[in-house]
């Protein structure tokens, strides 16, 4: 099946304790069902120092589950995903405006 959200998308989450965030994906896990998405779902990670680094708090984006994203559409709201097909391509529109991503 093809990927109604894809690396590059500005989302907005829909549930969990970032709802209402809007950030960028950086990657999908499709396995997985599951994308990380820049500055959502942040969890700290305690490092220790090295020769080489600094130790401390280190957070880090982790991945959150593809049915709790939503695609922005042009006017910054929340819209699904479709698919259609333009010039013999298969191409992903936003419902609520109808325009092509």
């Amino acid at each position: 099946m093809a990927a109604k959200l894809k690396k590059g998308d500005k989302v907005v989450v829909l549930a969990g304790k970032d709802k209402g965030k809007q950030g960028e994906i950086t990657a999908v896990m499709p396995k997985d069902d599951k994308a990380i998405v820049d500055g959502i779902n942040v969890a700290i990670r305690h490092t220790r120092q090295s020769q080489t680094s600094q130790g401390g708090r280190v957070e880090k984006s982790m991945p959150i589950h593809l049915s709790n994203l939503a695609l922005m559409d042009a006017n910054g709201k929340a819209t699904r995903v479709g698919f259609r097909e333009e010039d013999g391509k298969k191409v992903r529109f936003a419902k609520t405006t109808g325009d092509v991503i």
